[in-house]
């Protein structure tokens, strides 16, 4: 009876131990993957695609959130915004587009 409590015990410890390990193996790739999603220039990419907007503060403004949000852009100055689905499924509180 003894023997089957500390051999329970020890196999319990040892999941512990082996859960413990494996998520600290984990963490280390999923700051890689952030890192390289921040590596955007979003003032430059911004400034590109708000390049022909009649009310450049507004569109800079609403696109500098959504990039830092999306961490990407759409190419040009308008459209494409199925090259970035976050970018593109951003909305107001009205229920508009909110990314330029």
């Amino acid at each position: 009876m003894a023997f089957s409590k500390l051999l329970i015990a020890s196999l319990l410890v040892s999941f512990i131990l082996l859960h413990l390990v494996h998520a600290d193996q984990a963490v280390p790739a999923q700051a890689d993957q952030v890192s390289l999603l921040q590596d955007i220039d979003c003032d430059g990419a911004c400034a590109a695609r708000c390049s022909k907007a009649s009310r450049q503060r507004l569109c800079h403004r609403a696109c500098g959130t959504c990039c830092r949000r999306c961490h990407c852009v759409p190419p040009g100055t308008s459209g494409h915004q199925e090259v970035c689905p976050c970018y593109a499924s951003l909305t107001t509180h009205g229920g508009r587009k909110k990314c330029p």
